[in-house]
């Protein structure tokens, strides 16, 4: 296991114990003990955690790692999903997307579907992409048959998102036909959600702005809830998910009238 799972794991048992001491955390992921007091120390100098005698206490209630920190976590079944949500956009589409890991995967396979990578006839666009995440403008750049148009904002670290007053006048002159949106928690109750309020801000437009919204994200995200919300679950079209996904959950999302897909 190698050390930004680690984290992502401690940071995960603590978010759920609000305190953690070094032989629990040894047990649950099975290392040893100085691995554990490295990790907290690393964790406590970046304020992600508080370093106790013997442990270490929640700084917060939700956590939001820098995205390359999650890229290790349920890698083959954002694959998953970002290969069903590839099926569901229309040659030709406008689609908007924010950040975040499962998003990434998306984009990668949207780019790389045979008719969307096919020669052009020069009279019309493959797919037009508009984003806030630096990370996937700069892996689309390369791709030809892909019009890029990238939000202006200021970076956020976290995430590689383009966030702020800059990044949400683009949408007063752009109309999306579907927008696909990575989310830190949804539930029934409170909707789709994610840890910064700048990112839930241009993700609410994105969705006001769409068409069709679709909402991706792994089954740990499912019936956890975060600090700022996007948009209520009745304003979701599509939910793709895995089959780790609480079924009580996505049934509840199913009687609000989601179309919800288990890949």
């Amino acid at each position: 296991m190698g050390k930004h799972e680690r984290w992502n794991l401690l940071l995960e048992l603590l978010s759920a114990r609000e305190r953690l001491s070094v032989e629990e955390a040894a047990q649950e992921l099975r290392v040893s003990a100085a691995t554990v007091r490295r990790d907290f120390e690393e964790l406590a100098q970046q304020q992600m955690l508080t370093r106790t005698h013997g442990g270490a206490i929640a700084n917060t209630i939700a956590y939001d790692l820098p995205l390359r920190y999650k890229s290790a976590r349920h890698t083959t079944e954002k694959q998953r999903i970002a290969a069903r949500v590839a099926q569901l956009v229309r040659r030709g589409s406008i689609v908007g997307m924010n950040g975040g890991t499962t998003t990434t995967e998306v984009a990668r396979a949207l780019a790389t579907r045979p008719d969307i990578n096919a020669e052009q006839d020069g009279t019309s666009t493959a797919l037009t992409l508009v984003t806030n995440a630096i990370n996937i403008a700069n892996e689309l750049t390369v791709r030809p048959n892909v019009k890029l148009v990238v939000t202006g904002g200021v970076v956020r670290s976290q995430s590689y998102e383009l966030v702020g007053p800059l990044s949400t006048g683009l949408f007063d002159d752009v109309t999306l036909d579907v927008a696909i949106l990575g989310i830190n928690g949804i539930e029934a109750v409170a909707g789709a959600t994610c840890h910064n309020e700048g990112e839930a801000s241009i993700n609410r437009l994105m969705a006001t702005r769409a068409q069709q919204v679709i909402v991706v994200a792994d089954g740990s995200k499912v019936g956890h809830r975060a600090f700022a919300r996007i948009c209520g679950i009745s304003e979701v079209n599509t939910f793709v998910t895995d089959a780790s996904a609480d079924p009580a959950q996505l049934e509840r999302f199913e009687e609000a009238g989601v179309e919800v897909v288990r890949v």
